[in-house]
């Protein structure tokens, strides 16, 4: 049976890792919804469209994803998207404490609905998009961590 996959994040901007993630969930899922949040309680930098925008173009090599905005409780929207997974990237101890949390609500919520934690590659594990936005503010350079037509907006963004 084919199993449709969500990876739900803030996206702001979208990262090298990730990208990482979302290329290995490919590999495991038929079909991978990236399902970017409008969140403003994180305050973005990029507004939800541009985000979308940014996933969009950046994840399109990939044949079996396709990128969304929402705005309302993560299950219902796992269910209208007539997923049955929900992929979390964790990076360090401290976020699986965090969605470890998150997974466990979600099961009350909607039992029928899987979480599934994700590490990033090694060089990837690090990156964080609050931690470049801050290195970009800064004037740092954030290529390494970032598709070029992300830094391209990043940069346009800040200055």
């Amino acid at each position: 049976m084919p199993v449709t996959a969500l990876y739900p994040g803030t996206f702001d901007p979208v990262t090298n890792g990730h990208t990482d993630i979302v290329r290995r969930a490919c590999r495991l899922f038929e079909r991978v919804i990236v399902a970017v949040a409008a969140n403003v309680d994180k305050r973005p930098l990029f507004d939800l469209d541009e985000r979308v925008s940014m996933a969009r173009e950046v994840l399109s090599e990939f044949p079996v994803v396709e990128v969304v905005g929402f705005d309302n409780l993560l299950v219902d929207f796992v269910q209208q998207q007539g997923a049955t997974v929900i992929i979390r990237g964790i990076r360090a101890v401290s976020d699986f404490e965090y969605e470890f949390q998150m997974a466990g609500m979600n099961r009350q919520i909607a039992p029928d609905i899987e979480t599934v934690f994700m590490v990033p590659a090694e060089q990837h594990a690090f990156i964080s998009a609050s931690l470049v936005k801050e290195i970009a503010h800064h004037g740092g350079e954030v290529a390494p961590f970032l598709d070029k037509r992300v830094v391209a907006a990043l940069k346009k963004k800040i200055s």
